[in-house]
């Protein structure tokens, strides 16, 4: 693989040749420590160079046949004997002084003993010593080299002028999936993604590029190379992930700038003790002044703000520094054209390490739609208050204005019809008259019903409770319904499963206005000979009164909407049937002011149950209750 080249000189003013690396050779300090051995010695002594290095020379091995002191030795020619084997070898011994002035005894193994080392070669080999024991001194091992430059995470190639791949680490393989064989028909640029590779090969260069992996999949790495001779040393690093990490933070940002964009709203930060806030891109756009031409301070910010609103914006700033809180307020804003905008500002405290408060950091968001939109709103609903009050008055006004002379036209008409004071000369007067007070009857109910919605919406209906039987009510309701439905040739009969003495806390005129309203539309909206049931249930909270008919029905799209004053089942031009459409608004109102409920079944052309619910004590209503 790669040889890796130390910082420090190198033992030898030239490399090793092949002759050379294969003699052992030996470093020992003045205090019997070894400073370096070659690889071959390493064979020799059967260990490793670290090794050697925890011992004392004397514990290993003897120099001549003694285990003294490294300094009794003098130059010459030695065997050394390692402790415990019995093949010694022959080395040439001398005393040297390193350029950081250590002594060293210095040790070449003898190939022919009659023929000592050089001179030079025991000052060369001193020469490249430094400090016992420093590993910028030493060599490494050609098999560490290799351990070493695998244990990176990065891809490293050995390119020669002709941009051949001469060599790799186990992580190019790893990384792009290339073998050194799948190399040897490529060149360093059809590695790359086209018009990305950098052939300009200066030294201490870095560039990032895509490289096309043997899979055929693409990824980003940063590559840095450096020219030595005629060599090409590359080294690139997988920024991938980096890369998807960019750039799903720039979709994410990207994003947030468009949801900022839709609600108007724009986030910021300011740093406690600085000038300078910091802001998106929205809040310029808010403010209405360009990016490029405006620094967003606490002052500029003022300058900006509606003078009547300034203090409350520091005040609020303030506050939070003081009591270390989140906080939000609401400002206006001038704009260069003169116009206003409503800004709300939602705030919070950023702290350090130490749990103090070293910033300001939220939101603010656009609200002059909003605010305009509710003053307008707010506008509309005063005027439409005062114009239902205004109808609502004026329709009770006009119901007790025509309450008094319906009651004198009914009145008289009944005497007339009954010819009280005299008889009619002219029979055919009796049909009029009576035409006469059941026209005024029925316009008297419908101004009844008006009154009482108009009391109910505007909230004048006050409950009078009282302790009641709903059977008896049911009983009295019945009797009051038997002319009418007997003209209508209807019969309808009750269902009472629940004890007479049943008893709940309402108002007795309202319930029997509940089942009068009921039992009136079950006749009204029947034929001849179909029959109408009322029904009372007791449940453990609650009694049920439910009013059944076998009558026309009302179609499913009119369910949810029957009970809205007004509404009724036929169009206006077309109905059969008179009224003034509020008979099951009012009921459905006087239900929930007892906090009960009204519940509608009906089915076209088979009949209609209307359901009442009633609390045995209401809940929200707590006037005195009457107790008979």
């Amino acid at each position: 693989m790669f040889s890796i080249l130390n910082k420090s000189k190198r033992f030898d003013s030239e490399p090793a040749s092949p002759a050379q690396e294969d003699i052992a050779r030996l470093a020992i300090t003045s205090d019997g420590r070894i400073a370096y051995a070659s690889a071959a010695f390493c064979a020799f002594a059967e260990t490793t160079l670290q090794d050697l290095q925890k011992a004392q020379a004397q514990d290993l091995f003897s120099i001549g046949g003694s285990n003294g002191p490294i300094t009794e030795i003098k130059a010459g020619l030695y065997q050394i004997a390692m402790h415990g084997r019995p093949e010694p070898r022959s080395f040439h011994f001398d005393w040297l002084k390193a350029p950081d002035n250590q002594r060293y005894l210095i040790g070449f193994e003898s190939t022919n003993q009659s023929q000592k080392p050089s001179q030079s070669a025991f000052e060369n080999f001193a020469e490249g010593l430094s400090a016992p024991l420093s590993p910028q001194a030493l060599h490494f091992l050609p098999q560490e080299n290799e351990v070493f430059l695998n244990m990176s995470a990065d891809c490293m190639a050995l390119v020669d002028d002709q941009g051949c791949i001469l060599k790799i680490n186990a992580h190019f393989e790893t990384i792009l999936g290339y073998t050194l064989a799948d190399l040897e028909a490529l060149t360093l640029s059809d590695l790359f993604v086209a018009e990305e590779f950098n052939s300009e090969h200066h030294s201490d260069q870095a560039y990032e590029a895509r490289v096309n992996t043997k899979s055929g999949k693409i990824r980003w790495m940063e590559w840095k190379q450096r020219r030595e001779g005629d060599y090409l040393y590359l080294t690139g690093h997988d920024i991938t992930p980096l890369k998807k990490q960019k750039k799903a933070l720039e979709r994410r940002e990207k994003q947030l700038s468009e949801a900022e964009s839709i609600g108007r709203m724009g986030h910021w930060h300011w740093t406690i003790g600085g000038t300078a806030m910091e802001w998106s891109d929205e809040l310029y756009r808010i403010f209405g002044v360009e990016k490029n031409h405006f620094k967003p301070t606490l002052e500029t910010l003022n300058k900006m703000v509606h003078r009547s609103d300034i203090a409350r914006l520091n005040q609020g700033f303030q506050r939070a520094l003081i009591e270390e809180n989140d906080y939000d307020m609401e400002f206006r804003v001038l704009t260069k054209d003169g116009g206003v905008r409503y800004i709300r500002c939602e705030g919070r405290c950023a702290r350090d390490s130490e749990g103090e408060v070293d910033a300001l950091f939220g939101i603010m968001q656009d609200m002059t739609e909003r605010v305009l939109y509710e003053k307008e709103l707010k506008q509309s609903k005063n005027v439409a208050e005062r114009a239902y009050a205004a109808r609502t008055q004026f329709l009770a006004n006009m119901s007790h204005e025509l309450r008094t002379p319906l009651n004198a036209i009914i009145g008289f008409s009944e005497m007339m019809e009954r010819q009280i004071l005299g008889p009619i000369g002219t029979p055919k007067y009796l049909e009029y008259i009576s035409g006469i007070r059941e026209s005024g009857e029925h316009l008297l109910d419908l101004i009844s019903d008006i009154l009482d919605m108009s009391k109910i919406e505007a909230g004048k209906y006050e409950l009078d409770l009282e302790e009641l039987q709903p059977a008896a009510l049911i009983k009295l309701a019945l009797h009051m319904m038997e002319g009418r439905a007997h003209e209508a040739r209807i019969k309808i009969t009750s269902d009472i499963q629940a004890p007479d003495h049943l008893k709940i806390i309402a108002d007795r005129r309202a319930v029997l206005q509940i089942l009068l309203n009921l039992l009136s539309n079950a006749v009204k909206f029947s034929n001849p000979g179909q029959p109408i049931t009322v029904t009372l249930l007791e449940r453990e909270n609650h009694c049920l009164i439910k009013v059944t008919d076998q009558g026309m029905g009302i179609p499913a799209n009119k369910l949810a909407s029957i009970t809205k004053p007004f509404e009724q089942v036929s169009a206006s031009y077309t109905r059969e049937h008179e009224g003034s459409g509020l008979g099951l608004a009012i009921t459905k109102e006087l239900a929930e002011m007892h906090d009960g409920a009204l519940f509608i079944e009906s089915k076209l052309g088979e009949g209609t149950t209307v359901t009442v619910r009633l609390p045995y004590v209401p809940q929200k209503a707590k006037p005195k209750v009457k107790s008979k």
